[in-house]
């Protein structure tokens, strides 16, 4: 009896020692993977933004040590490019914010055809970038796209293209990207429009709130957090939107649309210049680090709803 006691106290001692290390054992594939993936892509982006890297230039290939940072502050595409982003970002993401929003709000309402008009409305969301700048290429263009009809009701230039007209590019690819990306936003504020308690909008009606009170007071509440998430992942994607705008417009004309990763594009693939473009990624990087972290604590993101 004994013996089976001490064997019965070892083999629970053999098991507490070795369920701590049951759940390491299984995420270290997904860590390995990450690490593969994430980390080491993302330490040779720093390693080469302090080396002079240029695949056609080998002879001058070397350790830089700032140069590169220094280059940047003294290049005004980079600035153009960093100011474009911000204005690119503002306007696509403040549109398809209050256009989700709207189409949330009324796919959520009980109606006739409801279903259908959901996979309408989301239907865009599953279109790739390029096949969707490819839609609209085709739109604008002057011969077979409907600026043709609008030349013919005499409102623009017969063979006039927004996408080539400094003034118009601008609103012409933001509009393309409100196509593509307002269902994301439709997706994940009606998921969170479907967890509102309807008994708190049934006690507002009882005490006579108007639909805009209940809105303001009972809606917008519940929605912060999946407002505030939305908005910082959508914000990002389109700070790093490089198929659409290449696609679509290349950062044409004179530049007037190219984006800061658009220009590091340009720089590591064309200009061969891997080490400024680094440079300028591992730049972008901490901007977008930055303005997550400050965007977070300003939005008290996860804090009390009060």
């Amino acid at each position: 009896m004994a013996t089976a006691e001490v064997s019965g106290i070892r083999r629970k001692r053999r098991r507490s020692t070795r369920g701590p290390r049951t759940p390491y054992a299984l995420i270290a594939p997904a860590v390995l993977l990450m690490l593969g993936f994430l980390v080491y892509p993302m330490a040779s982006i720093f390693y080469y933004s302090l080396q002079h890297y240029n695949v056609t230039k080998p002879w001058d290939n070397g350790f830089a040590g700032l140069d590169n940072f220094r280059q940047m502050f003294g290049d005004d595409l980079f600035w153009q490019s960093l100011g474009f982003s911000a204005k690119w970002v503002a306007a696509t993401v403040g549109f398809q914010l209050l256009l989700g929003l709207g189409l949330a709000l009324l796919v959520n309402e009980s109606f006739v055809g409801r279903a259908l008009s959901r996979a309408l409305v989301f239907s865009p969301w599953a279109v790739s970038g390029v096949l969707t700048t490819s839609i609209w290429v085709l739109l604008y263009n002057p011969t077979t796209g409907f600026t043709k009809y609008l030349a013919d009701l005499g409102l623009v230039q017969h063979g006039s293209s927004p996408l080539a007209d400094p003034g118009a590019v601008f609103p012409a690819a933001v509009l393309t990207e409100l196509w593509r990306g307002v269902p994301f936003f439709a997706i994940l504020l009606l998921a969170d429009l479907q967890s509102i308690p309807k008994d708190l909008y049934e006690a507002s009606s009882v005490d006579g709130a108007s639909r805009l009170r209940r809105f303001w007071h009972i809606t917008l509440p519940h929605l912060r957090d999946a407002i505030v998430l939305s908005t910082l992942l959508r914000a990002v994607w389109e700070f790093n939107n490089v198929d659409l705008l290449y696609t679509l417009t290349n950062g044409g004309p004179a530049n007037q649309t190219t984006t800061l990763p658009l220009y590091v594009a340009h720089k590591a693939t064309v200009a061969h210049e891997f080490g400024y473009g680094s440079a300028l990624t591992a730049a972008a990087f901490f901007i977008l680090l930055f303005c997550s972290i400050l965007y977070l604590r300003l939005s008290k993101f996860g804090g009390d709803r009060k």
